[in-house]
């Protein structure tokens, strides 16, 4: 009955054919461990180095391969571990799956091997009564039960095993492919934060929309009742009164419109590309505009991408005497990057840079790294003048 009981277990029969078909699927894993160890010894020539940085990089993604069988068969899932480098031979993350293509799949192929031993061996002891009644052997008719009663141990220490099994499998998850407790919060605050980036993304939005088709339309209402006052009215003093306050008017008008496009540029409606176009046709230097993605950005990201050329190409016109620049905007399948790239004087770096808070070159490098970018000036004396922006590629 407890046999019965134990092999009835849905769960033996998943965690059973978890091992069992882990001995196939691991294959290529084990052949890609055995190739990285075999490269960490080759790394000290050039060929071992690139062939060590390429099995790197295909270790990076086995936990999906790992977490479908785990996932179909035991219910098991977790999150994929963020990499620590962009480089695969610094990159921690790659290094532990790499371990566990190793550690994992010794595991499975031992668990594997013995649990068809035991339950080979098991199976047949048990059945040895039946062979000795066919076939009288060595053993006396008691001690075909005493060999029976041994395969019957066998049978129910195999679940026992294999759960075994299945725990240290579990333990090597944890402890190789899943993020620690520290990246786990860093990945909850990375979410939240980008939450609350598009949330105030919307509302700048959201603000936009209600200053221009609210305040803004009254704002022209208002001036073109005025006017008509102005011209209407036969008293000099009313006449000058309502010019004076149409001029008030008309001046509210352009700084709302300054502070609706420092909001929301409405270009970036129509995509970054054009409104890089249309800052560069603006600019007073010369500027070419080349943009290359995969995707569209976010709004955090674009408005950030906007401003950033904006002030860059004020700055050309005002410090550094060039006559050309050049942006250049592409994407990898983690980084988006800027670049922009002018010919003149040189000298500029983001310490000397002057403005408030959220202008200038430091105000730029603030904004890339709220962003968790980078921002980099090359700006020697006479020139060129490099900017670099990164900022994490999130589409």
């Amino acid at each position: 009955m407890i046999l019965l009981r134990v092999w009835a277990s849905a769960r033996w029969w998943r965690e059973l054919a978890f091992v069992l078909s882990g001995a196939v699927l691991r294959l290529p894993t084990l052949a890609l461990a055995l190739l990285g160890i075999a490269a960490c010894g080759l790394s000290v020539v050039i060929f071992g180095l690139a062939l060590l940085a390429g099995l790197l990089a295909l270790a990076r993604r086995t936990p999906a391969y790992f977490r479908a069988p785990a996932r179909k068969l035991l219910g098991r899932d977790w999150p994929d571990a963020q990499p620590t480098s962009r480089n695969p031979l610094t990159d921690s993350t790659a290094w532990r799956a790499l371990a566990y293509c190793f550690a994992g799949s010794l595991l499975i192929y031992a668990g594997g091997y013995f649990t068809v031993f035991l339950l080979g061996s098991g199976s047949a002891a048990l059945a040895y009564p039946a062979w000795w009644f066919v076939e009288a052997g060595d053993h006396s008719w008691a001690g075909t039960w005493l060999v029976a009663g041994e395969g019957l141990l066998l049978l129910l220490a195999a679940p026992w095993f294999v759960r075994l099994v299945v725990f240290a499998d579990g333990l090597l998850v944890r402890g190789l492919l899943q993020p620690s407790k520290a990246a786990r919060r860093i990945a909850q605050l990375e979410a939240g934060r980008a939450a609350l980036q598009a949330d105030a993304a919307a509302l700048l939005r959201r603000v936009e929309r209600d200053l221009h088709d609210g305040t803004q339309a009254r704002l022209v209402t208002l001036g073109v009742q005025l006017a008509r006052i102005e011209h209407k009215t036969d008293e000099p003093g009313v006449r000058a009164l309502a010019a004076d306050s149409r001029h008030t008017v008309t001046e509210a008008l352009a700084e709302l419109r300054d502070i609706v496009r420092g909001m929301h540029p409405p270009a970036l409606d129509d995509g970054l590309e054009i409104a890089l176009s249309s800052l560069a046709a603006r600019s007073a230097v010369p500027a070419e505009v080349r943009v290359i993605l995969a995707g569209r950005p976010p709004d955090a990201t674009a408005s950030a991408v906007y401003f950033t050329v904006a002030e860059l190409l004020t700055n050309v016109a005002r410090h550094a005497h060039a006559t050309r620049v050049s942006i250049t905007l592409t994407d990898t399948p983690t980084r988006l990057t800027l670049t922009v790239r002018d010919n003149g004087q040189g000298g500029a770096a983001v310490a000397d840079s002057p403005g408030p808070a959220g202008s200038g070159l430091a105000g730029l490098a603030r904004r890339a790294s709220a962003l968790d970018g980078e921002f980099r000036v090359d700006s020697p004396a006479g020139g060129p003048t490099i900017v670099t922006m990164t900022l994490p590629r999130e589409y």
